[in-house]
């Protein structure tokens, strides 16, 4: 593995946090590495929900079965599209768009030293629902992921799941 993309490579999925808060300014700095992703014709269709809340985190761990380190982790983020300012309203745009933004975000808290785990809502529609109603979203906002977030507990070491087996030189 390259050294340079340590940041990439040592990014993991992290399921145990330190009891520990994160300071207000590291999560503008990872919302402002989510707004620096590629968004199809520079539409930005994206909203973030920063949740602090005990009680709000324990909540989400009942929609998301498999978000169950939200009981532990200080901080979810709550990623959501506005379809109507999505590249010709297209979902599959807006999903790019938003999949971009979150790759920004776990790679930015990695550097900074806190660990993260992508947690899907979408396409499952009762996640979807749940998310809906726990945050009152309106009907044009779609909610695609959380994000549990935090001081990791664990060291993971870095890794790449490389299979030369997928990659194709100018044709199938």
């Amino acid at each position: 593995m390259n050294p340079q993309l340590k940041a990439i490579f040592s990014r993991r999925s992290i399921r145990k946090y330190q009891a520990r808060p994160v300071p207000e300014e590291l999560i503008t700095d990872l919302l402002q590495a989510a707004m620096a992703a590629p968004s199809a014709v520079a539409k930005d269709p994206w909203h973030f929900i920063v949740v602090r809340s005990r009680d709000t985190l324990n909540a989400i761990t009942e929609i998301l079965p498999n978000g169950k380190m939200l009981r532990e982790a200080p901080v979810a983020l709550i990623v959501c599209g506005d379809i109507t300012k999505a590249h010709l309203q297209e979902v599959s745009y807006m999903l790019q768009d938003l999949s971009a933004a979150v790759e920004n975000i776990l790679i930015a808290a990695n550097t900074l030293g806190l660990g993260t785990c992508w947690l899907g809502v979408h396409p499952r529609e009762d996640r979807q629902q749940g998310i809906r109603q726990l945050f009152t979203l309106p009907d044009h906002i779609i909610p695609m992921c959380g994000i549990a977030l935090g001081w990791p507990a664990d060291h993971l070491e870095p890794r790449t799941r490389y299979q030369q087996e997928r990659v194709h030189l100018e044709k199938w």
